[in-house]
């Protein structure tokens, strides 16, 4: 979304906002004054606004390269805020919102009292945030790096309780699948981005199945809501009438991530040498076997509504 808050005569289902900096010019932060005007115009046609919630005044910069100091730059309570001002503002426009790639604990109270209050704001996790935590994360080893960041084990702790709670709907890779060379350096200067398509859902399965949760679980978490939530016609379960989106999926395949097997453009990845359970092993887009170009349709909204 640009920062301007008059969103012109095109409006798509789906708008995304920042509530900080988020190091890429074209997306600039929207003040408290325009994301309340963004809501509404929002609303008025029953679009979803999606948030990445941080409070810029809650953020400092890093003092020092290392991982201790960007994850102290980036507290909770700069989740928190922002997801405050996210249901207050939801509140008072009306408007469907959506808070990106959580990764505090401390904004499943806030979250939680919005659901009980049936207010319609909801929220996403990654896989990250639920299979690891700050204390696999070594100096330098910045394919760590995300915004927000991996916390300590007893947040994860508390996440999965949001995921088995409800407060937490939708687990999303938030893939980002940049150049390695923007990646060099340290903590402070390096880019923010977990590149994990590829091992998102084998992630997900390892922490779920140790913790006692289903494949049904899974595959609500991955599947199911976030094709609800998006309004995508024909998708997120197997059906009658439904597109044939299918994975042949091994759950008690073990294997140890090595980069150089994996399919991203980029293969850097925080899982490098980690064990993990379940494999894919075939793929079905619409009926057809993936693996050739990508093919693929535009929707229009009244699919969507």
């Amino acid at each position: 979304m640009a920062r301007s808050c008059k969103l012109g005569p095109f409006r798509a289902e789906k708008l995304t906002c920042f509530t900080a900096d988020s190091g890429v010019p074209e997306f600039p932060p929207l003040s408290p004054d325009e994301m309340r005007d963004a809501f509404a115009e929002i609303a008025s046609f029953g679009g979803l606004a999606v948030v990445h919630a941080e409070d810029p005044a809650a953020l400092t910069a890093p003092a020092g390269g290392g991982y201790a100091a960007f994850l102290a730059s980036r507290p909770p309570s700069a989740e928190r805020r922002a997801v405050e001002r996210v249901v207050r503002v939801a509140a008072e426009t009306g408007v469907r919102a959506h808070v990106l790639h959580l990764s505090a604990a401390e904004c499943l109270a806030p979250l939680a009292a919005a659901r009980a209050a049936g207010l319609p704001v909801t929220a996403e996790t990654c896989p990250h945030y639920l299979a690891l935590t700050a204390d696999d994360v070594a100096d330098g080893a910045t394919a760590f790096k995300c915004c927000p960041p991996i916390r300590d084990p007893g947040n994860r702790d508390e996440l999965w309780r949001g995921l088995a709670d409800g407060v937490i709907s939708c687990v999303v890779t938030d893939h980002s699948p940049c150049a390695p060379e923007l990646k060099r350096g340290d903590f402070a200067s390096a880019w923010g981005g977990v590149s994990s398509l590829q091992l998102g859902l084998p992630a997900v399965w390892t922490a779920a199945r140790a913790r006692g949760h289903g494949l049904a679980d899974v595959v609500r978490w991955m599947s199911a809501a976030p094709a609800a939530l998006a309004r995508v016609p024909g998708k997120g379960a197997i059906e009658v009438g439904r597109d044939a989106d299918l994975v042949a999926f091994d759950p008690d395949a073990a294997f140890t991530v090595d980069p150089a097997a994996l399919h991203h453009r980029h293969p850097g990845t925080p899982y490098a040498g980690r064990a993990l359970t379940g494999a894919v092993r075939t793929t079905w887009l619409r009926g057809a076997p993936a693996g050739g170009a990508p093919a693929g349709r535009l929707l229009t909204r009244s699919e969507t509504a």
